[in-house]
């Protein structure tokens, strides 16, 4: 009984280590993963563009496997880049700018929201780093009047396939 107890004890303590370090490791990863500046000469993860150069919502994400977040010049080629099945189960956080509160041409750093909560209008009259792109909003009431002034649908980040985005560049 003595040697199963202290079996028992081992266990219990190795477990309580693992837990905590598990908890540690979560608490330092969500820490890292926020947004940053994007400085003049950012490079488009995807496409390689100057991200500073051209209008509309940009994107950043993190992913594992790649130390840093990756940055975008615009949110279609952010999500292209998700929806790619290859990145599709590695994707951790992405961002994207809240429109209704910032300018179209240069959009404010302080600006971003998290695209798994945001709302996107797909089909509208703006353009973005590589003609059209997908106008990210916080909540849907804005998107539905961006819509409205604009054109185009507003759509869920759930909502949103390579098909939707193969729509864009038909336009």
């Amino acid at each position: 009984m003595e040697k199963f107890m202290k079996t028992l004890m081992v266990a219990l303590l190795v477990g309580g280590v693992l837990i905590l370090q598990g908890c540690m490791d979560d608490k330092a990863q969500t820490m890292v993963q926020q947004v940053v500046a994007i400085e003049k000469s950012d490079q488009c993860h995807l496409c390689g563009m100057t991200i500073s150069k051209f209008p509309g919502p940009k994107g950043q994400l993190y992913s594992r496997g790649i130390s840093g977040n990756m940055k975008f010049c615009s949110t279609r080629d952010m999500f292209a880049f998700i929806l790619d099945t290859e990145n599709q189960h590695n994707i951790q956080q992405s961002f994207v700018h809240d429109m209704a509160v910032t300018p179209w041409g240069h959009p404010e750093e302080d600006t971003y929201i998290d695209a798994k909560l945001a709302f996107y209008v797909v089909g509208h009259s703006k353009k973005g780093a590589m003609g059209p792109t997908l106008a990210s909003f916080s909540k849907r009431q804005d998107a539905a009047a961006f819509a409205t002034s604009e054109g185009g649908d507003v759509l869920s980040f759930e909502q949103i396939d390579l098909q939707v985005l193969a729509s864009l560049t038909a336009m």
